[in-house]
């Protein structure tokens, strides 16, 4: 999906046309790159597309953390979760 054409759009044409530039990018699943002065300042993205990023996110995150606490000795055995709450 990031690989392809990135439509840009400068903020004040952004501005001037935000339903349509929301639309677009809700349809298209592409992010919007909104620019100043002929850099990238912000990304208009669909909501779905935000909700998968914000989730793998969430995802690496939850590994970093239990590859810490391994390393640490410092979590519980998922079996032993299991048995604790009599499933």
């Amino acid at each position: 999906m990031y690989d392809s054409y990135m439509n840009e759009v400068a903020v004040s044409e952004a501005r001037s046309r935000l339903a349509e530039v929301l639309e677009e990018a809700r349809r298209s699943a592409e992010p919007v790159m909104v620019t100043r002065r002929g850099r990238r300042v912000a990304v208009i993205l669909d909501i779905d597309s935000f909700d998968r990023l914000v989730d793998h996110a969430d995802d690496v995150e939850d590994r970093r953390e239990l590859a810490a606490a391994r390393i640490d000795d410092d979590y519980v055995p998922w079996d032993d979760v299991k048995a604790a709450l009599g499933l």
